[in-house]
């Protein structure tokens, strides 16, 4: 179907139905992971930001494509996982900058938007690698400026068929993906979705959000819930389409009216948190400022007495109900973890958010938002843990008023040093230099399994092999998990070699772990340590400091 311009209504379409278009075919882009562990999750990421971006401008009828842009930006920059997902996020953020204050769009005016994508991509990576996502973008943004159509459904088709002559030749800018046998898989994502986009022009598509089962991590918090009487019985949680800097005003109006209070204004809306008696009253008080979106009352009394303690949202609304009530102590810690063994280490180290997720689950930037707004501290570290959670961290770190400092960890062992390092007398700047400074002394291998034929590196792998990583490159390849163990560890110490720690997983035997332990105090003048990490997909996660 022609269109010489097009509007919110349109654009509404176009990015609902590329949405449901990547949802389907996540699992696809997942299997393009060139490396052969089961942790490829790029698909996952990108659906679940993209679909995090299109909810925020569901059932909205937003006219102006302008203002749908905007919207559907500041949904993907809090609901962005993974590089895959940061990434994305910014090519919004730079589309939404070339539709600014636009009730609707030209072919040339859109192209130029897709520029404008790109552009942001690649200032949001500080070493941008051809060959991805960038390329891809970047491209795509080339032919639309440089085609000559002005109907907006044939620049699509020109600018799907252009994106995709350039993915199909990111394995002769990647040796990696090459070897592989395949295309980028962020590359690929993309692509499905400007396919999507140009679908819902093609076939004049009135799109709507497919459901789909949504898989969400827990945080695990560092408090025991109590019986306790309940003085404010309903958690009252809203946010206010208006001006941000009218928030600390606005908390100060409410104040009365409640407790655990967390008001937090960005841009053009204003976060609201409070357990009260009156919601109503709350509400009209708020109303007056803008409209009011995502209002969510909970009666705690109720929940209470129905012991519904399982869920994760009750425990961080009781753990910040106990924080608010204090003074703010001087430094406060989030970290990313799976494995119940695991994230109890991470609180016994004195960390108060755990959030679920890491190889498989990369946790969102409005995840690790929820967990700064509730902490009550002066300086809050947060802890990645893994290299595909360390962009959203640090998006959540420039979004935060809060003072906030990302330790890259990319490894469960880096993390779990860097807390062991930590001084709470030391000054901030010295505890992130010492911090900074650990991660390079601890080598971190893992012991996991192949989820297809491949060869890497001149090493031959089946499906079913069992990997040992060491910094996350294969190192040794067999059939049996405590010898591939062994053979890894021997790789791993050297003579500045002090401590071995074992985290094993769900799939060990635990005796036999323990043999392991036991034998690898053969190594003269080294400790041995061995802990239940419970962590899926990893038999081993190891340490050697």
């Amino acid at each position: 179907m022609e269109y010489l311009k097009i509007n919110g209504e349109q654009f509404y379409n176009m990015v609902v139905h590329a949405n449901n278009k990547l949802e389907q075919q996540k699992e696809y882009v997942n299997s393009l992971n060139v490396f052969p562990v089961p942790d490829g999750d790029t698909g996952t990421n990108m659906s679940m930001t993209f679909r995090a971006a299109v909810k925020e401008i569901e059932n909205k009828g937003i006219k102006s494509i302008g203002e749908a842009s905007k919207v559907l930006a500041k949904g993907a920059l809090m609901g962005a996982r993974g590089n895959s997902g940061v990434i994305l996020s910014q090519i919004l953020r730079g589309i939404s900058k070339g539709l600014e204050n636009k009730t609707e769009v030209n072919a040339q005016e859109f192209a130029q938007a897709l520029t404008e994508g790109a552009k942001s991509a690649y200032k949001a990576v500080m070493r941008p690698t051809e060959g991805t996502i960038l390329t891809v973008i970047r491209g795509a943004g080339e032919s639309a400026v440089a085609s000559t159509k002005t109907d907006m459904t044939e620049l699509m088709e020109e600018v799907c068929t252009h994106a995709k002559i350039v993915l199909d030749k990111t394995p002769e800018m990647l040796p990696a993906l090459k070897k592989a046998k395949v295309v980028d898989s962020g590359g690929m994502g993309l692509f499905i979705l400007l396919q999507g986009m140009y679908e819902a022009l093609n076939q004049d598509i009135k799109a709507t959000i497919e459901e789909y089962h949504k898989a969400s991590g827990n945080v695990s918090v560092a408090h025991n819930l109590q019986d306790h009487d309940i003085k404010f019985g309903y958690c009252t949680e809203f946010i206010i389409l208006g001006d941000s800097s009218k928030a600390e005003e606005f908390k100060n109006t409410i104040n009365q009216y409640g407790d655990s209070m967390i008001v937090v204004g960005y841009e053009d809306v204003i976060k609201v948190h409070i357990h009260t008696n009156d919601p109503g009253t709350v509400l009209s008080k708020a109303v007056a400022l803008g409209e009011l979106s995502k209002i969510k009352i909970d009666n705690m009394r109720e929940e209470h007495r129905s012991l519904i303690v399982e869920d994760s949202q009750a425990e961080k609304e009781y753990a910040s109900e106990e924080a608010a009530n204090e003074e703010p102590k001087k430094f406060g810690f989030i970290s990313v973890a799976s494995g119940e063994g695991i994230k109890k280490i991470f609180m016994d180290l004195g960390v108060d958010f755990v959030i679920e997720g890491g190889q498989t689950m990369n946790p969102s930037t409005q995840d690790i938002i929820e967990c700064v707004d509730k902490l009550n501290a002066e300086n809050i570290f947060i802890l990645p843990n893994n290299k595909n959670i360390i962009m959203a961290a640090t998006q959540a770190a420039e979004i935060s008023e809060k003072n906030i400092v990302v330790i890259p960890t990319k490894t469960i062992p880096q993390g779990v040093s860097c807390l062991t390092m930590f001084n709470p007398e030391t000054e901030l700047q010295d505890n992130i230099n010492e911090m900074n400074e650990v991660i390079s002394t601890v080598a971190t291998g893992s012991i996991t399994y192949a989820v297809r034929d491949t060869e890497m590196d001149g090493i031959e792998i089946k499906e079913g092999n069992i990997l040992g990583l060491l910094e996350g490159k294969i190192k040794e390849v067999g059939q049996d998990v405590y010898k591939v163990t062994e053979e890894l560890i021997q790789h791993m110490v050297n003579e500045d070699s002090a401590l071995i720690t074992l985290f094993y997983g769900k799939e060990c035997d635990e005796a036999k772990a323990e043999e392991l332990r036991a034998k690898l105090e053969n190594y003269p003048d080294l400790d041995v340590q061995s802990y239940n990490g419970d962590q899926p997909l990893y038999y081993f996660i190891i340490s050697v400091e």
